[in-house]
């Protein structure tokens, strides 16, 4: 019986469930033809959602911020829902064609079931899905890349410069490296390639770029490194520098960052920008530009690399593809003069580019002929337009009116003119640009912080320790800024260079302020030129023979003149004597034989310099102490008459009488001066004023005695220059202490002396004082036939006995040792020297001198440059065969 119930209520559960499925197959069936048209218009509202979120989506990408994975899921997932109900729509009127009996029913039941199933499903999904994508945001802020990859015009040059920086960032001790360089060199170039360089090479830097420029705005820089750190929302924004300074901060300090800072004009302070200090620590780095020497160091940078101009050749090179094969090859003599137009360019890749882009579509000589003669006289539109302004922003930042004014004073000379950092400076202190002191000596502190300014902004150049010069496109710059803005206060005329055979017509330059027509081939000044406003002229190095009586008549407030260089010039003129405002006159190297006495007019001289005029046999007695004001003067020649028969010449049977007048000048600050007798000699230094003022000194042909005590001129402060010259009987140079003499300090002696010259001492065996002076930097010694040895190991004592040092290193910062027909040196020290600095070893006519006084650690980082014969050379005894190959690359024939 239970068997028999159990099988009855298990049909009867079939039965149900068949009656169940056949209901719902005809509600699938019957309902259909109502739900299509109801999918039809959820369809349509399902695709206005999408559309409305897709431009919202779009919209935030162009604000270049991140759509959220759920709404790119959501948007995803309506594509395919409208593909399938599109679908089963496009199906629904075959379907319909199915249906029988009012609706009811199917001619395919099964396969109306599964489409009204469809319809209904996708209804509901649909339903579902629209209610899902009510967003209130559609995206964020884009997670930063590691590094932007920035556009950047392909550099010429510059992969030396870029692996030097690389070096410095895989340095772990490098944290700060500064840029430094003129206007238009291609620092930013620089600093874009090397952003980009972190792209390719792998690292795990946060790289991230902001451009400070001339007006720091901390602000503006913490919004271009929040864009990097993902901060663009305008909320940010609107915060203070104090609280955008702390989120920078909180992001960086857990990474591991570069950031490159492009252009600064002046310390950026990292901590109120947020940036944390690049430490060994955290591996971070910090990368600048900038045109100041001085950023770098307010910066702290631990390497300062200068980005220098380009040599000739890939100037050339730059030059030849801007300017494209077209135009160069439209005639055979067209590369000729477009090298002399790149050479114009003086290697500023700035200037190269817009040159060479100006001269693209210039296809005739005419039209080059015509660049070079503009680029000559004055410039191209384009360098005017493009290239010269950007320059002028370091003049424009010059912190004061008399530092523009020291650098335009610059342009006076010509084109890659090595000019003398000493000459320079006086003639600004002459011209009254020095006004914070009244006497030169404290003026060249002043002159010489203003000239390391300009090395530091890049607006100068050094050439040599002593020397500087003027970049040629800064020159043109500076002539230009003369012609635009300041005409008025300094009004220049400049032909220096312009190989000029005749003097400029007079109209063109009697309105000018400051006037040079220096390095050209003039023989004559034949003009009266009216020249009210002339303070400065420049007529060095022409070929000067005569000067007319009337040139200098109407020239009323000139304060600098200039006639150096000018060896034909035997006499002044007679008007010259009407420079009554003359505060500076140059008349070294020239013929000149004769001083006027009406020069007395001259009240206000305050330099005269009067080196190396040989010809010179007269100086009227009463003249140089006429001269109340001089702070300057400087007389070194050669002397060849013994005897003077003018009797009011100051010059008449030695200097003495110069002496006596020179005493007399109590505002004498830089002295200059032959001394031709130790009679003469003592009377000099038993005057307080010479020990003061005297840079430097010759010893000439000094004849009372074999013995000169050295030791004598151990009180002249601040000489710089010793030199003994054709003292033919004197035999030794001694180091005896004078009683009379007391020196503060036992190591104090020589202690300015920074170059000696002995010339023409026949008898004399060495000169083992020189160790005395620590500072020398340029030792020459000729013509000393019976010299034996340099520095003498028997005089060690006596060296000691003076400085009260035991065994003392000579020549610490010796950098040039000239020795010349020295027929018997054997030695110049009797061991093994480092010669830290020096660079330049030159000898001849010393055949007897085998050993130099080097060895394989004087080989160790050598730039030592060895000049000699190659028979002296091959004759050199050396500590072993690789000491001499370590010296080999340093030796230079330059005697046959």
């Amino acid at each position: 019986m239970g068997n028999c119930c159990s099988v009855q209520c298990s049909f009867e559960n079939f039965l149900l469930r068949g009656w169940d499925f056949i209901v719902g197959h005809a509600n699938y069936v019957c309902k259909f033809q109502q739900t299509l048209p109801t999918l039809s218009a959820a369809l349509q509202e399902l695709r206005a959602q999408r559309n409305d979120l897709l431009r919202r989506v779009d919209l935030a990408e162009q604000r270049l911020l991140k759509p959220f994975e759920q709404v790119e899921l959501w948007l995803s997932k309506a594509e395919t829902m409208i593909t399938d109900a599109e679908k089963l729509i496009a199906d629904g009127p075959q379907q319909m064609n199915n249906l029988c009996l009012g609706g009811c029913a199917s001619k395919s039941c099964l396969s109306s079931y599964k489409f009204g199933k469809k319809v209904a499903k996708m209804l509901q999904e649909i339903s579902d899905h629209k209610s899902k994508g009510a967003f209130g945001k559609v995206a964020e802020n884009q997670p930063a890349a590691s590094v932007v990859v920035m556009p950047v015009e392909q550099p010429v040059a510059l992969e030396s410069t870029i692996q030097k920086v690389w070096s410095c960032i895989e340095d772990e001790d490098v944290g700060i490296i500064g840029l430094y360089g003129l206007g238009g060199v291609g620092k930013t170039t620089l600093l874009t390639k090397l952003n980009n360089k972190f792209s390719t090479t792998p690292n795990d830097f946060k790289v991230i770029w902001a451009l400070v420029s001339k007006d720091y705005d901390v602000g503006k820089i913490q919004d271009r490194i929040g864009g990097n750190l993902g901060f663009s929302e305008d909320s940010w924004k609107n915060k203070s520098v104090e609280e955008k300074a702390v989120d920078i901060y909180g992001v960086l300090l857990n990474k591991k960052f570069v950031v490159l800072l492009d252009d600064l004009w002046k310390r950026v302070d990292l901590k109120q920008v947020g940036i944390p200090q690049p430490s060994q620590t955290n591996g971070s780095k910090l990368i600048f530009t900038t045109r100041s020497l001085g950023v770098c160091g307010e910066m702290e940078a631990q390497r300062k690399i200068k980005v220098e101009c380009l040599e000739p050749e890939k100037a050339w090179e730059l030059f030849q593809d801007k300017v494209g094969d077209e135009a160069l090859n439209s005639h055979p003599d067209i590369p000729n003069l477009a090298k002399q137009v790149a050479e114009r360019c003086g290697g500023l890749p700035l200037a190269l580019i817009t040159i060479g882009r100006a001269m693209a579509c210039k296809t005739t000589l005419e039209d080059w002929k015509y660049a070079i003669e503009m680029l000559k006289r004055f410039a191209l539109p384009k360098m005017e337009n493009e290239v010269f302004p950007l320059l002028k922003f370091s003049y424009d930042n010059l912190p004061d009116a008399t530092m523009k004014c020291c650098l335009l004073y610059c342009c006076l000379y010509p084109e890659d003119y090595c000019i003398p950092k000493k000459r320079l400076v006086e003639y600004w202190f002459c011209e009254g640009l020095l006004n914070k002191f009244d006497r030169i000596s404290e003026a060249q502190m002043q002159g010489g912080d203003i000239i390391s300014s300009f090395l530091n902004a890049c607006l100068l150049e050094r050439d040599g320790e002593d020397c500087v010069k003027m970049h040629d496109v800064i020159r043109d710059m500076g002539l230009w800024i003369t012609r635009e803005f300041e005409a008025t206060e300094n009004n220049f005329f400049v032909k220096a260079g312009a190989q000029l055979f005749e003097e400029p017509d007079a109209k063109e330059w009697e309105s000018a302020k400051r006037m040079s027509v220096m390095k050209n081939k003039i023989k004559v000044l034949k003009e009266t030129p009216k020249c009210p406003n002339l303070r400065t002229l420049f007529l060095s190095e022409n070929e000067l023979q005569v000067i007319s009586d009337g040139f200098f008549q109407f020239i009323p407030h000139l304060i600098v003149l200039d006639l150096s260089r000018n060896k034909e010039l035997r006499a002044l003129p007679e008007g010259i004597s009407q420079l009554v405002s003359l505060e500076c006159f140059d008349l070294s190297f020239t013929g000149i034989e004769e001083l006027p006495i009406e020069l007395k007019s001259w009240t206000k001289l305050k330099m005269l310099d009067l080196s190396c005029t040989d010809n010179l046999r007269k100086i009227p007695q009463h003249l140089i102490c006429s001269f109340s004001k001089l702070q300057i003067f400087r007389m070194w020649f050669r002397m060849y008459l013994i005897d003077y028969p003018n009797e009011d010449n100051v010059l008449k049977g030695g200097n003495e009488k110069l002496i006596e007048e020179l005493k007399g000048l109590q505002h004498l600050n830089i002295l200059r001066i032959q001394i031709k007798s130790m009679f003469c000699l003592e009377r000099f230094l038993s005057f307080n004023l010479f020990r003061c003022c005297t840079e430097a000194l010759e010893l000439s042909d000094f004849r009372e005695s074999n013995v000169f005590n050295v030791l004598c001129l151990e009180n002249l402060e601040r000489l710089k220059k010793l030199q003994f010259c054709d003292c033919g009987s004197m035999k030794e140079i001694k180091m005896e202490k004078l009683h009379t003499l007391v020196s503060s300090k036992e190591t104090s002696c020589f202690h300015t002396l920074s170059e000696v010259i002995i010339m023409g001492c026949k008898k004399l065996k060495d000169v083992t004082w020189l160790m005395l002076a620590s500072n020398l930097r340029t030792l020459w010694i000729t013509g000393c036939a019976t010299m034996e040895e340099i520095l003498s190991e028997g005089k060690l004592s006596e060296v000691a006995g003076v400085i009260g040092i035991p065994y003392p290193k000579p020549f610490p910062k010796l950098e040039t040792l000239h020795l010349f027909a020295l027929a018997k040196l054997k030695s110049i020290y009797w061991d093994v020297l480092p010669f830290p600095c020096l660079k330049l070893l030159h000898l001849h006519g010393c055949r007897e001198l085998k050993k130099l006084p080097l060895n394989s650690d004087s080989a160790k980082g050598n730039r030592l440059s060895i000049e000699g014969s190659k028979d002296w050379w091959a004759a050199i005894e050396w500590e072993n065969e690789a000491t001499r190959n370590a010296f080999l690359p340093s030796f230079k024939s330059v005697y046959v």
